[in-house]
């Protein structure tokens, strides 16, 4: 039985800083085994422009641990208002290495989203031309679609036409939760990948419902039947490199979890390896893992991988259940698993 599995130092596609007291609470547990990570830009106020980028960059590296070996990447917020030559600029300068989509209305901190797609059309053909990546949250809003069928439904009405209009942009689906959004990745031969969390390779929605609402395990979007869980599962531990880690790791507040209106999220920085780890030996994929966490990422975004390592031993992980923030407790992730593998 294996022992110690080294990798390449993992990046994180998709994570959530925060900012102020929150970003240098959480920043550490991201920074102890990423290298890179694309950070998300739905601050308030979001990060719409290069000199918010910039300066939210700055804020972060300000946050760093003495010593830490971390580099943040970089998003824009896509707004109606977007304009094309600061978001060229902004990538010329290495300032950003995507630019994120939210429809209005579909997550936190999303109401500046987009409503009318065709305003963003020339910000969307400039990115096709100086290949810059869109990161997409997945969903539709009208609330005449039933939570569950958000994703595929976003996939036929907007993606698709996105992309059959813009072929030469490359596309990062986040956080997919559907065999339906799997199966459309695979469907692309290029310009077009997906990133999986770590904690929707973990729970369905019976995990959230059954027995009681589980607040620390809602989510955007939400966890969907098991049949898709499995479907991301064979996704994640294929190798195929369409597919590769992005945490989505989401820190909020206890206070701020448990409200009649609870925020949606999961805070996974603190255990995510350890999980990993666990999913990918549970389906006889352990030589794949570095794929997922290490190689596709960069290849997709054009960018070298790391040159340094992390190994896991086959230990019991020791992490907390919460963090300590100034504006209070955040629960970390809770697997409902035993886990094996220590980073």
């Amino acid at each position: 039985m294996t022992q110690t599995l080294t990798l390449r130092r993992p990046d994180d596609w998709h994570l959530h800083l925060r900012d102020g007291d929150m970003l240098r609470a959480v920043l550490p547990h991201t920074a102890a085994h990423f290298a890179r990570a694309i950070i998300m830009p739905n601050l308030v106020p979001p990060v719409v422009t290069g000199a918010d980028a910039r300066a939210y960059r700055d804020r972060i590296m300000a946050a760093l641990p003495k010593g830490a070996d971390f580099t943040p990447l970089m998003t824009l917020y896509l707004t109606e208002n977007t304009d094309p030559a600061d978001v060229a600029a902004a990538h010329a300068e290495g300032v950003i290495h995507a630019v994120k989509l939210y429809p209005a209305g579909a997550t936190t901190n999303s109401a500046s989203g987009v409503s009318n797609f065709d305003k963003v059309a020339p910000v969307l053909e400039k990115m096709a031309e100086i290949g810059l990546p869109l990161c997409t949250h997945g969903e539709v809003t009208d609330a005449a679609v039933d939570i569950f069928d958000r994703e595929a439904v976003f996939i036929d009405r907007v993606l698709d036409p996105i992309r059959r209009a813009h072929p030469k942009l490359k596309v990062i689906m986040e956080h997919i939760t559907t065999s339906d959004a799997a199966d459309y990745v695979r469907s692309a031969d290029k310009n077009l990948a997906a990133t999986i969390t770590t904690h929707h390779l973990v729970i369905n929605r019976n995990h959230i419902l059954a027995g009681g609402i589980k607040p620390h395990y809602y989510c955007l979007p939400v966890a969907k039947r098991e049949v898709h869980r499995l479907a991301l599962r064979t996704a994640a531990t294929s190798g195929d490199a369409r597919f590769f880690l992005g945490t989505d790791s989401a820190p909020h507040t206890d206070a701020n979890k448990l409200l009649p209106c609870g925020c949606a999220g999961c805070f996974t920085a603190p255990n995510t390896l350890s999980i990993l780890a666990e999913v990918f030996e549970q389906e006889g994929a352990l030589d794949r893992l570095e794929a997922f966490t290490s190689l596709n990422g960069p290849a997709f975004y054009g960018l070298p991988v790391n040159h340094t390592t992390v190994t896991l031993i086959r230990k019991t992980p020791d992490y907390p259940d919460h963090i300590d923030t100034p504006d209070g407790p955040v629960t970390v992730f809770d697997p409902a698993m035993p886990l094996h593998w220590t980073p």
